[in-house]
């Protein structure tokens, strides 16, 4: 597979973009080359909520059955790789991965109680090791998100009326309960959603937690991941609806996006933007077509991001304040990396590359 040489072409036009705070251009003013998924075959139908690309090359995802891919050629090509998994675990779903190389990743599986456990991979995947079992009854982790190789966070819905976080500070290999004495009281009802991997979110050495349940979503954040504050995010928010996906790609400017899972088309109060580091929130101008699962900024390309959902994905090439869309296939996850090179997975082994017709 080539590389992905027309990404630049979309992106750099997110300059124009950024001439006036909250301008919007237009894409099609501005001959904004179209762009679409270009879906890869994985030779599985398992669902993949969990991808971390690594480079064009490398990535990884993760999903239900217990399932691990991985591939090495730009996704022509996928591995097995997941950890063996006795007949009792063998429904595990592993719904957020992460990976530094072709050799390095964790993975975690959700679950209430012992059903969330983190495992380690440092070969490639030939060997795993379970690293993090959950003991608590009332915990069910989501998402976890890492700072540096070395040191990250997973987050859990509340536990003792607190959001729960674990970390470590050695790749992985071992855990601990982060004191909760720092942790702003979660509402009644109020929990996350791990539907993409991107409810946990770390950029500049800040953290970042979306939640849902309540209405309007919320957004905790954290500069040393131990004292925490929270804002609401202007996202319609109750049962199965809040925010899904939060990503900042500096200290500054974050984006937050979801809606309702059980009302997928729902295009109203799903997205919204920041420009204080999550401090406060404003609704996007125009909003995804539909609930959004994932999202991702791109790297190196000021304002321009992506967002995924069931019934499509959409662009922003203005920090998150406007979004249009461009593809209606059903899509759970989206990251993309140094390069412009974005990655989709969804269900039904779907993984798509970004290209351009």
């Amino acid at each position: 597979m080539t590389r992905l040489s027309a990404v630049p072409l979309l992106l750099g036009i997110a300059t124009l973009a950024n001439v006036s705070a909250g301008l919007s251009i237009s894409p099609k003013s501005a001959a904004f080359p179209q762009p679409t998924w270009k879906r890869l075959s994985t030779g599985t139908a398992a669902r993949f909520r969990g991808l971390a690309p690594v480079s064009d090359q490398i990535a990884w995802v993760s999903g239900t059955s217990g399932t691990v891919l991985r591939t090495t050629d730009g996704g022509e090509t996928w591995e097995p790789v997941g950890p063996q998994l006795s007949e009792a675990d063998s429904a595990l779903e592993f719904r957020d991965i992460e990976a530094w190389s072709a050799e390095k990743a964790v993975v975690l599986s959700i679950g209430e109680g012992a059903s969330s456990r983190i495992y380690a991979t440092r070969d490639g995947g030939e060997t795993w090791s379970q690293t993090f079992a959950n003991a608590e009854p009332g915990a069910f982790y989501d998402c976890v998100a890492f700072a540096s190789p070395e040191r990250g966070m997973a987050v859990s819905d509340p536990v003792d009326g607190k959001i729960r976080l674990i970390k470590t500070r050695d790749g992985g290999e071992t855990w601990d309960v982060v004191d909760a004495g720092g942790m702003v009281p979660a509402l009644e009802g109020e929990s996350g959603f791990a539907a993409s991997g991107t409810c946990l979110a770390t950029a500049a050495g800040r953290w970042y937690v979306a939640s849902g349940g309540v209405n309007p979503g919320r957004v905790f954040r954290s500069s040393d991941g131990l004292h925490w504050a929270v804002s609401d995010a202007s996202i319609a928010g109750g049962e199965g609806s809040g925010v899904f996906s939060v990503q900042f790609r500096d200290a500054k400017h974050g984006i937050a996006v979801g809606g309702n899972y059980s009302a997928p088309t729902g295009a109203i109060d799903n997205a919204a933007w920041s420009k204080d580091g999550g401090v406060t929130w404003v609704p996007s101008t125009s909003f995804p077509g539909g609930y959004r699962s994932g999202s991702s900024w791109v790297p190196g390309r000021c304002g321009v991001a992506l967002a995924v959902g069931p019934t499509g994905s959409d662009y922003t090439l203005d920090g998150g304040r406007n979004w249009h869309g461009f593809d209606n296939s059903s899509l759970d996850s989206v990251e993309c990396v140094k390069g412009g090179i974005c990655w989709a997975s969804g269900e039904k082994g779907a993984v798509a590359r970004l290209v351009f017709v």
